[in-house]
């Protein structure tokens, strides 16, 4: 399996058909077909289930999907090393990070580090906790934000200050007698829009103190549940 095999398959997965994928690659579509029904003959396996809009892996491409994905990173940082060798403090930093630690750490610290190092570029993949140190371990990204504990014998990592649990609200429907906390009581019957993440904990918290709170929508976009309150929902 050539390296240029390895890219197309990955590309054709993480674009999910390969009409994207093709444009990503900048190939015809017809030829990247081709280069995949090639790849499943020289392998004698079926990769992708056939007859689905959207693409489908079979366990053998399921394999091959985690197999490329740590081969790629494995190559490209290679690559990467080489070419900034004796090129001074220059090349491009792969970072990880969940969405809402990413938006509060990284506009300031990638500012700061261009300021002082204006040739380095920057790759930034955001994802769940989970996926974050997948493509730690995968070697595609470099540096992860993440609030998953993660195992001191494997990683070299430093923790952060905490973070505060906000209460977002539209501004024609303030909660809470104080400008600058909520209290888990004033909550008591009030809508609430939460992300996935803090569901359990925000529920076992509120019957501590004797009631369950009304959750109008439980989301795994941050984005998502912020349209929503500004739209007064919750």
């Amino acid at each position: 399996m050539e390296i240029k095999d390895m890219r197309a398959f990955y590309a054709i997965v993480e674009e999910g058909n390969i009409s994207h994928a093709a444009q990503r690659l900048d190939i015809a579509q017809p030829a990247l077909s081709r280069q995949m029904k090639r790849l499943e003959t020289s392998l004698g396996v079926q990769l992708f289930e056939r007859g689905s809009r959207r693409i489908r892996l079979t366990d053998a491409g399921r394999v091959l999907y985690s197999r490329v994905e740590h081969i790629l990173g494995m190559v490209d940082g290679t690559v990467r090393e080489i070419t900034e060798i004796g090129s001074g403090i220059a090349g491009s930093i792969q970072l990880g990070t969940i969405t809402t630690s990413g938006a509060l750490l990284l506009p300031e610290l990638i500012s700061e580090f261009h300021r002082r190092y204006p040739q380095v570029t920057y790759q930034i993949w955001e994802a769940e906790g989970a996926r974050i140190l997948e493509l730690l371990d995968n070697r595609v990204i470099e540096i992860a934000i993440t609030r998953t504990q993660v195992d001191s014998k494997v990683y070299e990592s430093i923790v952060l200050p905490n973070e505060p649990l906000v209460v977002v609200m539209n501004k024609d429907q303030v909660i809470g007698a104080s400008d600058s906390e909520v209290r888990m009581e004033e909550l008591r019957d009030m809508p609430i829009i939460i992300p996935l993440r803090w569901q359990s904990l925000f529920i076992a918290n509120c019957r501590k103190l004797g009631f369950d709170p009304h959750i109008l929508c439980v989301s795994d976009s941050i984005v998502q549940d912020l349209l929503l309150v500004k739209r007064g929902m919750g």
